[in-house]
């Protein structure tokens, strides 16, 4: 039995330990505050994805966070980045830039222009499919199509 309880114990200790090595989603998390000055730091990486509203308990904001949480895999596989900001008070930069009134989306292209704005919450299906008729996005998808084809 002691010999049982001690191979038990070294199977949690290398299972833990290989947890630490390999890379978690939270090294590329995928929802952030929107409290930057600008959007430069995501260009030619991600594609921001802005959530602007009033206060944490806009109905409009929650739906579109469990909208976007629900699906972030679909999210991560198109570089996107979620910034939120629900603070009106704070007057952050890139409120004071895109001028929301209320609960606002935002789509930002990885080359830093604006794709989209909503002025209500939008499905995830909705704003992938906006990204892949983006002409980068395109490019992405050859790219990895033709990546597959050479192996």
């Amino acid at each position: 039995m002691k010999r049982l309880t001690t191979l038990v114990i070294a199977g949690f200790i290398a299972t833990a330990s290989l947890a630490q090595d390999t890379p978690s989603e939270g090294d590329d998390p995928l929802f952030a505050a929107a409290d930057m000055a600008d959007l430069s730091e995501f260009r030619w990486k991600k594609r921001p994805v802005l959530v602007f509203a009033d206060s944490e308990d806009d109905p409009a904001y929650i739906e579109q966070m469990e909208l976007l949480a629900a699906r972030e895999d679909e999210l991560r596989e198109r570089d996107v980045i979620v910034l939120t900001d629900t603070d009106p008070d704070a007057r952050a930069p890139l409120r004071l830039q895109m001028r929301p009134r209320g609960f606002m989306l935002v789509l930002v292209g990885k080359d830093g222009g604006n794709k989209l704005r909503k002025p209500f919450p939008w499905d995830v299906r909705e704003i992938t499919r906006s990204i892949d008729k983006m002409p980068m996005r395109q490019r992405e998808i050859r790219e990895e199509k033709e990546a597959a084809r050479t192996r």
